[in-house]
């Protein structure tokens, strides 16, 4: 009989010890980010590495000028009725082209992706666009005529230009460039990052 009690009395305080045990922590899932893709020259395409259609040449054709400073661009005074908008980035010369059609309407110094960072070549259509973003990856900073390019958030924004690569793979621009490239481009522009 008191074996039996004793059995009795044991067995809710097993069960009570069983509740209060706390379950193990699930193991963290990590998802990485996919590699990108290698870049593929489209058959046909000739890199013009600034000295092509969208460089030096149609530079000092259309504003007269053979170099841009750091932080500095030209602007056409009038645009083009006709043409689709298009953008060219020469990350060899750290500068920027934009055309509306075959026509050169401005040109700017530009900052690109720092070793380790750096901005990707290839073919990129402007996926959003956003007057006043701000970053949520470094700090919540302004990034203003933000044009997002591929899904991780690298696009063209204005920013500190220090006329060489120096960011995180954005592109920045000097912030009036930035404005005007904003009004120009549409989603599905095409903006091409060579060099």
């Amino acid at each position: 009989m008191t074996a039996i009690r004793f059995l009795a009395l044991a067995l809710p305080l097993g069960l009570a010890a069983c509740a209060s045990t706390p379950a193990p922590e699930p193991a963290p899932v990590v998802i990485a980010a996919p590699e990108p893709e290698p870049f593929v020259m489209p058959e046909g395409y000739r890199w013009s590495h600034g000295h092509g259609p969208a460089g030096h040449e149609a530079m000092v054709e259309t504003f007269g000028v053979t170099e841009i400073a750091a932080n500095e661009f030209v602007w056409a005074d009038t645009l083009p009725a006709e043409g689709e908008p298009r953008v060219i980035v020469d990350l060899k010369t750290q500068m920027t082209y934009a055309y509306k059609g075959d026509t050169l309407v401005g040109a700017a110094s530009v900052s690109t992706g720092k070793e380790g960072k750096e901005t990707q070549l290839g073919f990129w259509p402007i996926l959003a666009k956003h007057r006043d973003y701000r970053s949520r990856k470094y700090n919540n900073a302004p990034m203003p005529f933000f044009q997002r390019m591929d899904n991780f958030g690298i696009g063209l924004h204005g920013g500190h230009n220090p006329g060489h690569a120096a960011s995180h793979g954005c592109i920045r621009l000097p912030v009036p460039f930035a404005e005007k490239l904003f009004a120009l481009t549409e989603i599905g522009t095409e903006v091409v990052v060579e060099g």
